[in-house]
């Protein structure tokens, strides 16, 4: 039996495996528009997003991203990107690209984010919003929120955060933040198929969108506002994966937050124990409850994944460059129990023993 640790597209539960199955309907027309109605709001009370609106687009991650940077800033803005891994690059790639000002906060392998590290960057200069990727996902990095919602009201910073791997694994909750804008991916937490991203804009975000002319026709946020005011998109959406997202929103809200944080805290945590236990190691830097990355001494990190998934059906997400050998990364969300982490765990520790 294979079983996906894997932080997306994550292991998928019985309920949207069968939404899947099912032929993908008609779309322009009442019941559909009641779905993303339906959707939309669901997500906003997860969010805590009390008066902003969401937006549906049909592309990755990285294209909510790339759409968030065009629609929200121009190039009389300057902007602090908190840079840790392949995540935050990409946050400055994609800024560079559209020739948006700003300045990289590089976090260096190992090295824990702190307000020190972003003050001595602002402190002769003048910023207006700031960046970041909330996990950063190829080192499994978890910022300090509560610190970063203290310097952008401090400074008066638009608050852009990629909760893509964070959302429903950690503490996202726009109204307490003071966050701007929320780019989600289907495939992470919400357990759905790739390919549908959701970008969640505050009230105030929502005014500086009003002003500002993207030069794109698929990426024009007031477009998908209008589109929104009847439940519908501007294009053809990802149909199936809008009605697996509203079936997921209504069992996350009987579930609650802070129940499924809970949860997935307390398998992240078993993981860490277990894993410490059989002689690995994980880094010392604040890691989020949705990904370990799994630290092997031997170097050996590619040999055990590989085995992983032929000898037991079991994949993690392996790492790239410098920590390819060092380093995978095991995920705890989607449909995971302890149990299937004892499973995992288990696996690990027989091929790294047969392999002394």
């Amino acid at each position: 039996m294979s079983k996906l640790f894997a932080i997306g597209p994550v292991e998928m539960h019985e309920e949207t495996l069968e939404i899947g199955g099912k032929q993908v309907p008609y779309f322009r027309n009442e019941e559909f528009s009641q779905l993303v109605f339906s959707a939309s709001a669901g997500l906003n009370r997860l969010l805590f997003n009390e008066k902003g609106e969401l937006i549906l687009l049909t592309c990755s991650g990285t294209g909510a991203m790339e759409a968030t940077i065009m629609n929200c800033f121009t190039k009389e803005d300057n902007l602090i990107v908190i840079d840790g891994g392949s995540f935050g690059d990409r946050f400055a790639q994609i800024c560079d690209t559209h020739e948006i000002p700003f300045k990289v906060v590089k976090v260096k392998q190992g090295e824990t984010l702190t307000r020190d590290m972003i003050d001595e960057l602002i402190a002769d200069e003048k910023f207006t919003g700031l960046l970041v990727n909330l996990n950063e996902t190829s080192i499994g990095q978890l910022y300090d929120i509560k610190m970063l919602s203290k310097l952008c009201k401090e400074k008066d910073l638009i608050f852009v955060v990629d909760a893509i791997s964070a959302f429903l694994a950690d503490e996202v909750n726009m109204s307490k933040y003071g966050i701007d804008a929320v780019v989600l991916s289907s495939q992470k937490a919400l357990a759905l198929a790739p390919g549908l991203s959701i970008l969640a804009l505050s009230e105030k975000m929502l005014n500086r969108v009003s002003k500002i002319d993207p030069k794109s026709i698929y990426f024009d946020f007031k477009d998908y506002l209008k589109n929104a005011e009847r439940g519908q998109t501007p294009f053809t959406p990802a149909v199936r994966i809008i009605i697996e997202l509203e079936d997921m929103v209504k069992r996350l809200e009987e579930k609650g937050i802070e129940n499924i944080i809970k949860e997935t805290n307390e398998i992240a945590l078993y993981f860490r124990r277990r894993i410490k236990e059989i002689g690995l190691d994980y880094p010392s830097y604040p890691l989020s409850n949705a990904v370990t990355p799994v630290i092997f001494k031997d170097e050996n990190a590619e040999e055990v994944y590989r085995e992983l998934i032929d000898k037991y059906g079991f994949t993690v997400n392996p790492s790239g460059g410098e920590n390819a050998k060092k380093m995978f990364r095991v995920a705890h969300v989607g449909k995971h129990s302890i149990e299937d982490t004892e499973e995992l765990v288990l696996a690990i520790e027989e091929i790294i023993n047969n392999k002394k």
